[in-house]
């Protein structure tokens, strides 16, 4: 009977479960990002701090808010007679140029895949703004569909700003809830906002 070899069998076993430990840390820095399907997914340790699957959603909720509000902002210069909502419309072009490139770089440095175009519901938004005929009842629409926008990301903002322990997600939030109060204090001054229909879920 062959003589059983103990030290190569204990040598054995410690190179496998050293190497079932090491994988998982091997296959995620072999990832070129987080992508949007995977912002679920669980902490990753950054030199900024702990970055949660909420830190990552935020993320990419600001970069999407970017990515309709700036052409939401063009319809309204092309469409609008009112001053007031030119003036809204030129926050929102300004407001998510500015945060649309902290947010390229924050993802950057965080290893966070960003979308290149609106979700399908912001994509319908602007298919309702371009179906208003110009005048006060795109005005209405337009106002409307963009203070319920804000009005639903703007607590979100805030509990991640509250809870994040990343520093560069924290400054983002603080950067990001000052240009949605922004928004929406100058959709409010157009006079356009229906919230009744907000309310009813008419918008």
């Amino acid at each position: 009977m062959p003589r059983i070899n103990h030290s190569a069998l204990v040598i054995a076993a410690l190179t496998t479960t050293v190497a079932a430990l090491a994988f998982p840390v091997w296959s995620y820095s072999d990832r070129s990002g987080t992508g949007v399907s995977n912002t679920a997914a669980g902490t990753v340790n950054t030199q900024w701090g702990p970055l949660t699957a909420s830190d990552r959603s935020l993320i990419v909720r600001v970069r999407l808010a970017g990515l309709w509000e700036a052409p939401a902002g063009e319809k309204a210069m092309a469409k609008s007679s009112s001053a007031t909502v030119k003036e809204a419309a030129d926050h929102l072009l300004v407001g998510h140029g500015d945060l649309d490139e902290r947010v390229r770089k924050v993802a950057a440095q965080l290893n966070v895949e960003l979308p290149n175009q609106p979700n399908e519901a912001q994509q319908g938004f602007l298919a309702q703004m371009d179906a208003a005929p110009a005048g006060k009842e795109f005005d209405r629409v337009w106002a409307s569909i963009l203070r319920k926008a804000h009005g639903t990301i703007f607590p979100d903002v805030a509990a991640i700003r509250n809870q994040t322990q990343n520093t560069l997600v924290r400054q983002l939030a603080t950067d990001t809830n000052q240009t949605v109060l922004d928004h929406i204090t100058m959709l409010e001054k157009t006079g356009a906002v229906d919230f009744d229909a907000i309310a009813n879920g008419l918008i």
